[in-house]
């Protein structure tokens, strides 16, 4: 672990605390990014969508609950998983719901997706919502989906940059 200068504490992450110079640390204010500015391999994003689709892919039902001993709640849940097309006036992307994500993702609805992260899958682009994130409903949003930017359909390849010394 780098040592810290007196200058440098470690915030206090408790929520209410202080941090050094005595200031109290209140919440950040999310900064909400569009369709395209999402770039591979980011997180954190706050975004605002409308779903236009939302297409089932998988929808597993839980394996036998007597055949384990004292079955976890999390054992006797379905799998669901549905790709969803979602958007915003800069373009659309595909985000993978899962489980109780799924009921949110209905088209017409309008989403607040929060601490969002891009996955790659098979070269592409899809927008994901994990254990750290959140999905509010929100208002029918005031924008039409400018639906001929989909950046799911961008394949990327994975390059290795060799650095010369």
């Amino acid at each position: 672990m780098a040592s810290r200068g007196p200058g440098n504490q470690q915030p206090n992450r408790s929520g209410g605390g202080t941090a050094a110079g005595g200031a109290t640390q209140g919440l950040r204010k999310p900064v909400f990014v569009k369709v395209d500015q999402l770039k591979p391999g980011t997180y954190g994003h706050t975004l605002t969508v409308k779903v236009m689709e939302s297409n089932t892919v998988m929808n597993k039902k839980p394996r036998n609950p007597t055949s384990f001993r004292g079955p976890s709640l999390q054992q006797q849940r379905p799998t669901r998983i549905a790709e969803c097309l979602v958007g915003d006036e800069t373009g659309t992307i595909l985000f993978t719901a899962r489980n109780d994500q799924v009921d949110l993702m209905n088209p017409g609805n309008t989403v607040i997706l929060r601490n969002a992260k891009i996955d790659m899958f098979k070269g592409s682009m899809r927008l994901a919502v994990d254990k750290w994130g959140r999905i509010e409903l929100t208002e029918p949003a005031q924008f039409a989906v400018k639906e001929d930017n989909n950046l799911s359909l961008v394949e990327y390849e994975l390059v290795n940059v060799v650095e010369e010394s």
